[in-house]
């Protein structure tokens, strides 16, 4: 009989126990729930960017492409030649974000030199993509280059392949002190309140600095002649191009010694433009 009155007893502490802890777990629910619904929705976090790594500069312009380049290496020692064609890379700190490589070969009556520099653009604000802020860095450049700066988005283009009208942002900033200006080979230019705009003698040549249409998402090209010492001219003709978060910038100059003639500015900008395209190339496989 003292079994029988026992038992009940525990029972009866065991279910107010379980009924106490069944309160606890009950009360501890709602108040993450109230937590949680004053919380609100996560900030989204911008896109990243398509590239993670770049490609090997010094090893990326086949060797035919190098000799039409490079004509004075043609008459190099063996060794020099093959020093000439391998380039020499960038001293960067993450090859991850930037890489180099440039190429140098003189002749007797003119050197010339190859630059290829490739960034890898990265957002470090969660509300800014990779590519918005690659676009920032490449407008940068195009209006250090004396020309209009891009829209805020890529211009579309109409069916012929020309750029639609888009309304520039401020004027763009002279060139810094000492720099030179932009040649034209058949003409001069004038200034406008949005950059540096070529006149009709020199726009019929079609060879002024110009944005590029079908290189990339944006480009453009620089084209500069100067003097070089008490003689000889030296002209520099800069492509740049944007593919999602990397700018690609290829420089290809030639510099002339005595009475020689400036530099031809078609075929410089044809052979950088060709390689231009070929990395852009690269930048697709």
């Amino acid at each position: 009989m003292q079994r029988q009155a026992y038992v009940p007893g525990l029972t009866a502490l065991g279910m107010a126990l379980a009924l106490g802890l069944t309160g606890c777990s009950a009360g501890t629910g709602t108040d993450t729930a109230a937590t949680d619904s004053k919380a609100g929705p996560a900030a989204p976090v911008a896109a990243p960017g398509r590239y993670r790594t770049l490609f090997e500069p010094c090893r990326s312009v086949p060797q035919p492409t190098l000799r039409d380049l490079l004509p004075g290496a043609a008459q190099l020692p063996d060794d020099e030649r093959d020093r000439a064609y391998r380039g020499s890379a960038a001293v960067t700190y993450d090859t991850d974000r930037r890489v180099g490589c440039s190429w140098k070969a003189d002749a007797p009556d003119a050197s010339h030199r190859l630059l290829i520099d490739i960034e890898r653009v990265v957002s470090f604000d969660g509300a800014v993509s990779d590519d918005d802020r690659a676009q920032e860095v490449f407008a940068r450049k195009q209006v250090a280059a004396d020309l209009p700066a891009p829209p805020r988005t890529t211009a579309p283009t109409n069916p012929a392949g020309t750029p639609a009208t888009t309304p520039s942002t401020s004027g763009t900033p002279a060139r810094p002190s000492g720099s030179a200006t932009p040649s034209n080979p058949a003409g001069s230019t004038t200034s406008t309140g949005t950059g540096t705009a070529p006149t009709p003698q020199a726009a019929a040549t079609g060879l002024e600095p110009r944005v590029l249409v079908g290189l990339g998402q944006v480009a453009f090209l620089d084209d500069v002649l100067a003097s070089a010492g008490t003689s000889g001219r030296h002209r520099t003709v800069s492509v740049v191009f944007r593919t999602s978060n990397v700018i690609v910038t290829v420089e290809y100059g030639e510099q002339t010694s005595g009475s020689a003639e400036a530099p031809d500015s078609a075929e410089l900008q044809e052979k950088a433009l060709n390689l231009a395209r070929l990395l852009a190339e690269r930048l697709e496989e």
